[in-house]
């Protein structure tokens, strides 16, 4: 009991039951950044294509992947979260086994959409399990800035594991580190597969029992009604500022340090294993402080803070070259701290402002911000380099101030929890699919 008290008091939420959900974060977590971190250096290695090749096929496979979202959104009604999340993990299996017979461009495009749909599925329909797997509905904060930072953790040690694999400089190696990478999907659809949250399992009585199939009608809604949805489409468009801040580390932190600032190669080191190490052993604190603030003041206050940042890196042209490092360190703690208040609020309102009944295709809409964000901000943030140092950070901050007017207020009202009112019934607040109450 004293152990658990200590946990709470860090902003960890309760984990009773829910070890195999936790398990299931890690390995995909970690087999991300085992991929991540190589995967134009993997086919180099295994193919006798050029850099130039390797990219523009990634880069389309990437492309032909992004409407996977929209699909998965009405799985997700139909199903469930946590046989959708399942389902995404065994795609992203075979995708990942693909990549030991790429060995021409347009097999790397093949494996590359089948990788990627598999994880943006997976990203779609994650979130709605920190419903299942939140206590009481005050958990939701923690559970999300717990898996935040879990996640965060997995993929920095796989990437690590990666540097390690791509520095013995073995062609062997490698492939058996992509093996396992698919192996560590299946043993996480496995384990998503076999968990029993635990809500569904003390639940003695369903909210509402499944109907014979074909008793009554399904409510209506649709993409239609999301996109009548005001409110959502506020919370979608600023969340892709926030995936473009996201985006200016590892699109922009390593050639403006040493191209641009002067500065050394270990100074960019510094800062990514700096931000893994805050996010890993301080975001269940900051969780545990936004749960006692309303989520839509948090992300606009995150959007700020994410302002400021761009702020002094933009201003770290101006400085003399010894108080570069200083500075970039600097920035770079804000810019963590802007991110470790973005997580949380922005998870709960995706789930929170979405009516139950279509939630899976409210979260496809919201996860779009985040793969169209992914796939335009690498051109989008070299494009502004070229044209100046400063301007990257401009338009950053710029679209981080406008995001702040679209978020405030969007808690505001109560969410939709179930269809209109001349549907019939409404649904409880965090009613379970009914595969999952039922499980």
């Amino acid at each position: 009991m004293k152990g658990r008290g200590l946990l709470a008091r860090w902003g960890m939420p309760d984990l009773t039951g829910n070890g195999r959900f936790v398990g299931a974060n890690v390995l995909d977590s970690l087999g991300n950044g085992l991929v991540l971190a190589f995967t134009v250096v993997y086919f180099s290695a295994t193919t006798t294509l050029s850099l130039g090749s390797i990219g523009a096929a990634l880069s389309l496979g990437q492309l032909l992947a992004l409407p996977s979202p929209v699909v998965a959104g009405p799985l997700i009604d139909r199903l469930g979260p946590r046989k959708v999340v399942v389902v995404a993990n065994l795609i992203s299996a075979v995708g990942f086994a693909g990549f030991l017979f790429a060995d021409s461009a347009w097999k790397i495009v093949l494996v590359q959409v089948v990788a990627q749909a598999g994880s943006s599925i997976y990203w779609t329909s994650s979130r709605a399990l920190v419903m299942l797997a939140a206590a009481r509905q005050g958990d939701r904060a923690r559970w999300f800035g717990f898996i935040g930072a879990l996640r965060n953790t997995g993929a920095g040690f796989g990437t690590a594991v990666a540097s390690v694999a791509i520095a013995l400089g073995s062609v062997t190696g490698v492939r058996a580190l992509v093996l396992a990478n698919a192996l560590t999907f299946v043993v996480a659809a496995w384990l998503v597969g076999t968990w029993r949250p635990a809500e569904a399992a003390g639940a003695e009585q369903p909210a509402e029992a499944p109907a014979p199939r074909g008793a009554v009608d399904r409510p209506p809604g649709g993409y239609a009604q999301v996109l009548r949805d005001r409110r959502y489409l506020r919370l979608t468009l600023a969340n892709l500022a926030f995936v473009l801040a996201a985006s200016a580390v590892p699109v922009l932190l390593a050639v403006y340090t040493t191209e641009v600032l002067g500065g050394g190669a270990w100074l960019v080191g510094v800062c990514v294993v700096g931000n893994m190490v805050l996010v890993a052993g301080t975001q269940t604190l900051v969780a545990s402080w936004t749960e006692r603030h309303r989520p839509a003041r948090v992300l606009a206050l995150a959007a700020v803070v994410n302002a400021l940042a761009f702020a002094v890196f933009g201003l770290l042209l101006a400085v003399p070259g010894w108080a570069v490092a200083a500075g970039l360190v600097a920035g770079m703690v804000v810019f963590t701290a802007a991110e470790m208040l973005s997580l949380p609020p922005s998870g709960e309102l995706s789930v929170s402002l979405a009516p139950e009944h279509i939630r899976g295709r409210y979260l496809a809409a919201f996860q779009l911000s985040w793969t169209l964000g992914n796939a335009l901000a690498p051109v989008l943030l070299t494009a502004l380099l070229t044209q100046g140092p400063a301007w990257p950070w401009i338009v950053l901050g710029g679209l981080n101030v406008i995001a702040v007017p679209l978020v405030l207020g969007l808690d505001r009202a109560g969410p939709q929890t179930g269809p209109p009112a001349d549907a019939g019934p409404t649904a409880p607040p965090v009613q379970l699919p009914a595969d999952e109450a039922a499980s």
